[in-house]
Protein backbone atom coordinates (compact mmCIF):
# COMPACT_ATOMS: atom_id res chain seq x y z
CA UNK A 1 0.00 0.00 0.00
CA UNK A 2 3.06 2.57 0.99
CA UNK A 3 4.73 1.62 -2.28
CA UNK A 4 1.22 2.56 -4.51
CA UNK A 5 1.32 5.46 -2.88
CA UNK A 6 4.51 6.53 -3.56
CA UNK A 7 4.34 5.96 -6.55
CA UNK A 8 1.06 7.72 -6.76
CA UNK A 9 2.59 10.74 -5.02
CA UNK A 10 5.92 10.56 -7.86
CA UNK A 11 3.39 10.54 -10.62
CA UNK A 12 1.33 13.36 -9.75
CA UNK A 13 4.28 15.73 -8.36
CA UNK A 14 5.77 16.04 -11.36
CA UNK A 15 5.65 19.20 -13.70
CA UNK A 16 4.70 18.90 -17.31
CA UNK A 17 6.87 17.34 -19.91
CA UNK A 18 7.88 19.42 -22.85
CA UNK A 19 9.70 18.99 -25.58
CA UNK A 20 13.34 20.48 -25.90
CA UNK A 21 12.23 23.78 -27.54
CA UNK A 22 15.33 25.63 -28.48
CA UNK A 23 14.41 29.78 -28.92
CA UNK A 24 15.60 31.14 -32.71
CA UNK A 25 18.30 34.05 -32.91
CA UNK A 26 17.24 36.97 -31.68
CA UNK A 27 17.46 39.07 -35.04
CA UNK A 28 14.39 37.18 -35.98
CA UNK A 29 12.27 37.04 -32.68
CA UNK A 30 9.55 39.93 -31.80
CA UNK A 31 10.78 40.86 -28.28
CA UNK A 32 7.64 41.79 -26.19
CA UNK A 33 5.21 40.23 -28.52
CA UNK A 34 6.35 36.30 -28.79
CA UNK A 35 9.11 33.52 -28.92
CA UNK A 36 9.02 31.51 -31.88
CA UNK A 37 10.95 27.85 -30.85
CA UNK A 38 12.28 24.80 -33.09
CA UNK A 39 12.72 21.52 -31.38
CA UNK A 40 15.71 19.92 -33.19
CA UNK A 41 14.76 16.27 -32.46
CA UNK A 42 11.92 17.03 -34.61
CA UNK A 43 14.16 17.86 -38.16
CA UNK A 44 13.71 14.78 -40.51
CA UNK A 45 15.50 15.29 -44.03
CA UNK A 46 14.01 13.11 -47.27
CA UNK A 47 16.97 14.73 -50.08
CA UNK A 48 15.89 18.72 -50.83
CA UNK A 49 12.81 18.18 -48.53
CA UNK A 50 12.91 18.82 -44.72
CA UNK A 51 10.66 19.01 -42.00
CA UNK A 52 10.34 21.12 -38.78
CA UNK A 53 8.37 21.65 -35.84
CA UNK A 54 7.69 25.19 -34.60
CA UNK A 55 6.51 26.33 -31.34
CA UNK A 56 5.20 30.21 -31.20
CA UNK A 57 4.60 31.28 -27.73
CA UNK A 58 3.05 34.63 -27.44
CA UNK A 59 3.31 37.06 -24.60
CA UNK A 60 -0.39 38.33 -24.61
CA UNK A 61 -3.65 35.81 -25.56
CA UNK A 62 -4.41 36.27 -29.58
CA UNK A 63 -8.06 35.56 -30.69
CA UNK A 64 -10.91 37.01 -30.31
CA UNK A 65 -11.55 38.84 -26.76
CA UNK A 66 -14.52 37.60 -25.13
CA UNK A 67 -16.69 34.40 -23.32
CA UNK A 68 -18.07 31.64 -25.45
CA UNK A 69 -21.70 29.74 -23.67
CA UNK A 70 -18.49 27.24 -21.59
CA UNK A 71 -16.01 29.98 -20.57
CA UNK A 72 -13.71 31.54 -22.34
CA UNK A 73 -13.68 31.60 -26.03
CA UNK A 74 -12.41 28.95 -27.64
CA UNK A 75 -10.81 31.03 -30.46
CA UNK A 76 -8.57 32.44 -27.86
CA UNK A 77 -4.86 31.04 -27.48
CA UNK A 78 -1.57 31.56 -26.17
CA UNK A 79 0.90 29.38 -28.05
CA UNK A 80 0.92 27.46 -31.67
CA UNK A 81 2.66 24.25 -33.17
CA UNK A 82 3.25 24.17 -36.61
CA UNK A 83 4.91 21.44 -38.70
CA UNK A 84 6.28 23.26 -41.48
CA UNK A 85 7.98 21.59 -44.86
CA UNK A 86 11.13 23.32 -46.34
CA UNK A 87 12.20 22.76 -49.60
CA UNK A 88 16.13 23.54 -49.07
CA UNK A 89 17.04 24.20 -53.18
CA UNK A 90 14.05 26.24 -53.72
CA UNK A 91 13.69 27.96 -51.12
CA UNK A 92 9.88 27.64 -49.96
CA UNK A 93 8.09 25.72 -47.30
CA UNK A 94 4.42 24.97 -46.61
CA UNK A 95 2.58 23.90 -43.70
CA UNK A 96 2.36 20.39 -42.50
CA UNK A 97 -0.31 21.05 -39.57
CA UNK A 98 -1.16 24.04 -37.72
CA UNK A 99 -2.66 24.00 -33.94
CA UNK A 100 -3.47 26.63 -31.08
CA UNK A 101 -3.04 25.87 -27.43
CA UNK A 102 -5.11 27.66 -24.60
CA UNK A 103 -1.86 28.00 -22.59
CA UNK A 104 1.97 28.82 -23.15
CA UNK A 105 4.56 26.36 -24.22
CA UNK A 106 1.68 24.40 -26.84
CA UNK A 107 -0.51 23.20 -23.36
CA UNK A 108 -3.50 23.18 -22.67
CA UNK A 109 -7.05 22.96 -24.49
CA UNK A 110 -5.85 22.26 -28.28
CA UNK A 111 -7.77 23.95 -32.07
CA UNK A 112 -6.44 22.04 -34.74
CA UNK A 113 -6.13 24.67 -37.83
CA UNK A 114 -6.95 24.36 -41.58
CA UNK A 115 -4.03 23.65 -43.52
CA UNK A 116 -3.68 23.83 -47.48
CA UNK A 117 -0.61 20.75 -48.05
CA UNK A 118 -0.32 21.45 -51.54
CA UNK A 119 -0.05 25.15 -51.16
CA UNK A 120 3.99 26.07 -51.38
CA UNK A 121 5.42 29.61 -49.92
CA UNK A 122 8.51 32.08 -50.93
CA UNK A 123 10.92 32.04 -47.54
CA UNK A 124 11.10 36.03 -46.99
CA UNK A 125 13.85 37.38 -46.26
CA UNK A 126 14.36 38.62 -42.70
CA UNK A 127 11.33 36.37 -41.70
CA UNK A 128 11.22 33.58 -38.81
CA UNK A 129 11.05 31.74 -41.51
CA UNK A 130 14.06 32.26 -43.52
CA UNK A 131 15.23 31.67 -39.65
CA UNK A 132 13.43 28.41 -39.57
CA UNK A 133 15.21 27.59 -43.33
CA UNK A 134 18.74 28.61 -42.36
CA UNK A 135 18.30 25.98 -39.23
CA UNK A 136 16.45 22.95 -41.19
CA UNK A 137 18.35 23.31 -44.26
CA UNK A 138 22.08 23.44 -42.87
CA UNK A 139 21.30 20.01 -40.71
CA UNK A 140 23.16 17.35 -42.66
Amino acid sequence: MKRLLLITLSLLSSGPVYAEWVAIEKEYQSPGLQTVYIDPDTIRREGNLVTIWQLTDYVWMQGNAGFGRFGLDPSRFSSTKTHKQFDCVNKRLRLLAYAEFLRHMGTGRRNDGYVDKDNWLPVEPESINQALWKVACSKP
